[in-house]
């Protein structure tokens, strides 16, 4: 009688396999794939250590592993991504969020207060993880979001709806400002946008390659849209107004320069956990005092 294939057993076989195939964090993939497929959480699967795998759950754990070790990013085997204590669903028509955009909303979240009404509008929805978690962090707010992708803007519709946003974000299909009501103005602009250099888009690691080259690649030099939006956000913002951006770590100087030639003022680029360049910020000029006679 053969050896029944337990948690313990499939994971000690699994972890390995992650390893020879150059997946990152082998033991904590495989752990979340099994919880995944057994629809437990992954302190479950040591509580139920010896417990076995029907042959279903098995072949079903097998199709996963198979298509990791290929290269597709687990989140979007799960289908999900954790994003500011909220779960995103996430599949290849949109970007996978990042730690960093959390540092992205962090930073903008500190900027926003708390009991006031807000216009907020995100440009380059994708999952619309950025929008909904201010919607949901700012309860007063309203959120305009936009995405050229048809694809990426249902997802951020979904998005909205199962974290129970959306009566209070707008999600609009169009490339950047196009879709944005005429006379629309905003307390604060925030892009995740593609700013990737076109050249090193194909360098990048295999799961990456699995997400929307559209919401990574920033042009020639990275800026393509980056340029466009510090330019058509002075139209928009009221002011006073906060345009925050996330930007690759070798373009701070490059995204500050911009900004500044643009007007805005209290322009800063910040750092993530690397201390590298990822966060930009500027302010648009408040409205100048009337002179006394």
């Amino acid at each position: 009688m053969s050896e029944a294939w337990t948690i313990r057993r499939v994971l000690g076989w699994t972890a390995p396999h992650f390893e020879k195939h150059a997946v990152d964090s082998p033991r904590l993939t495989a752990e979340v794939l099994l919880a995944h497929v057994l629809k437990i959480d992954r302190v479950r699967l040591y509580i139920d250590l010896d417990r076995p795998l029907a042959k279903e759950e098995l072949a079903t754990f097998r199709a996963l592993i198979a298509r990791r070790a290929a290269g597709e990013p687990t989140q979007y085997l799960t289908g999900v991504k954790e994003f500011y204590n909220r779960s995103f669903q996430v599949d290849p028509r949109v970007l996978i969020p990042r730690p960093e955009t959390e540092l992205l909303v962090e930073a903008l979240l500190r900027e926003l207060p708390k009991d006031a009404p807000l216009r907020v509008l995100d440009l380059c929805t994708g999952s619309g993880c950025i929008a909904v978690t201010v919607a949901a962090e700012r309860e007063k707010a309203s959120v305009w979001a936009t995405d050229v992708s048809k694809d990426a803007c249902e997802v951020a519709r979904m998005n909205s709806e199962a974290n129970q946003t959306g009566a209070r974000v707008t999600v609009l299909e169009g490339d950047l400002f196009g879709p944005v009501p005429a006379g629309a103005l905003f307390d604060a602009v925030v892009s995740n946008p593609p700013y990737v250099e076109s050249a090193v888009v194909p360098t990048l690691a295999r799961e990456v390659l699995k997400e929307p080259r559209l919401a990574l690649d920033g042009g020639p030099d990275g800026l393509s849209f980056l340029r466009r939006i510090a330019t058509g956000a002075r139209a928009v913002l009221k002011p006073g107004g906060l345009l925050a951006l996330e930007i690759s770590e070798g373009q701070g100087g490059q995204v500050r320069g911009l900004l500044l030639e643009a007007g805005y003022q209290q322009v800063r680029v910040e750092p993530d956990l690397a201390r590298l360049d990822r966060l930009a910020f500027g302010r648009q000029p408040a409205a100048e005092l009337p002179q006394e006679r």
